[in-house]
């Protein structure tokens, strides 16, 4: 016999197992009792109990009631922020991570007695319930949104995409016959601007140049640069409801279609501006604001013995010039004009 085989076991005969065994083994197989009464009992009452503890199934979110805000013209708004400023508007535009800009912003203007006339673009719709949450009916989305969910850099596609829509915002409001200040939102008020919005004119502006002007320089528009343009800034503009007016704003929507953003040419809403000021010079009424009061951030943030000079003559200040998200608040920190950090229960908004 080999190593690997067991030896040969016979059964054990029938006579010699139990009896009990031997009529289990003779007897036939039969299904276990499942259905019996007391399983289906007990399995129905599980069931009501899931029914009583989730009658719908899991929550939807789709239940969730639709915010008003969506809903919310700009028409509605404007007249909301005009009845504050007797048919004048404080414009701004910005998406989600420039809030904090805003709220630095909000803070000056609130100083200088102004915010309840602010409305504010959102870009995106969890900005446009941020600000309505903290500060009811003072934003509105001008559908369609673009993306404005993440911080487009200056030059960018995305920088394009938003500050192109800024004059068929401006122009909306025009329309519908009040008056407007439009601001970017890395700027901050050391006054109220409106005592400098003297006589009747069309439109008013900043010059976006860092070579000083004298004290009592021409309120003309300048003239054309190297590239055959002004460069007034499209980052601080007084606008009427006049003619005048809406023809500049018509003329610019067209300028930034006829100049696109490309990878070669990564353009932004401003050259079109200019190119729009210039085509229409003598047909609409412009008036350049005091380079004193109104300075370009390559001027107040560079030019110290000017500031100096200049010392309570300032008015708004744009942190331009510079580039990056960091940077500015670095900037704006240095001179003291980050408020947000120690003042922003001064903001309409709150801490964001």
């Amino acid at each position: 016999m080999s190593l690997h085989q067991r030896p040969h076991q016979k059964p054990p005969a029938t006579d010699s197992l139990p009896a009990s065994a031997a009529a289990a083994a003779a007897a036939p197989s039969r299904p276990l009792p499942l259905l019996t009464l007391p399983y289906l009992f007990s399995l129905l009452a599980l069931l009501l109990l899931l029914a009583l503890l989730f009658p719908w199934g899991p929550p939807s979110h789709s239940s969730a009631p639709a915010s008003p805000w969506r809903g919310y013209t700009l028409q509605e708004a404007a007249a909301f922020a005009a009845r504050a400023g007797n048919g004048t508007i404080v414009l701004a535009a910005v998406s989600g991570p420039y809030l904090p800009f805003l709220s630095n912003w909000l803070i000056t203007v609130r100083r200088a007695g102004r915010a309840d006339q602010v409305l504010v673009v959102a870009e995106d719709y969890d900005t446009l319930e941020r600000i309505n949450a903290a500060w009811p009916g003072h934003a509105v989305l001008v559908p369609p949104a673009p993306d404005a969910q993440v911080a487009h850099k200056f030059g960018s596609q995305g920088f394009f995409n938003f500050t192109s829509r800024r004059p068929r915002h401006l122009l909306q409001i025009l329309e519908l016959g009040y008056s407007v200040m439009y601001n970017d939102v890395d700027m901050v008020w050391l006054a109220d601007p409106f005592p400098y919005i003297v006589g009747d004119h069309d439109v008013y502006f900043m010059d976006d140049m860092t070579p000083v002007k004298p004290l009592d320089h021409s309120h003309e528009l300048p003239p054309p640069g190297k590239k055959g343009r002004t460069y007034i800034c499209s980052c601080m503009i007084f606008l009427r409801p006049t003619e005048g007016a809406k023809l500049l704003l018509r003329k610019w929507i067209e300028e930034l279609k006829e100049q696109p953003w490309s990878k070669k040419q990564k353009a932004n809403d401003q050259p079109a501006f200019n190119w729009a000021l210039n085509k229409t010079a003598g047909q609409v009424d412009v008036y350049l604001l005091p380079q004193s009061a109104f300075p370009t951030g390559g001027l107040y943030f560079k030019n110290k013995t000017w500031v100096k000079e200049t010392k309570g003559k300032h008015v708004i200040i744009h942190n331009n010039y510079i580039t990056g998200f960091e940077k500015k608040i670095k900037r704006f920190r240095d001179h003291g004009l980050w408020l947000v950090d120690e003042h922003s229960d001064e903001s309409p908004l709150g801490r964001i």
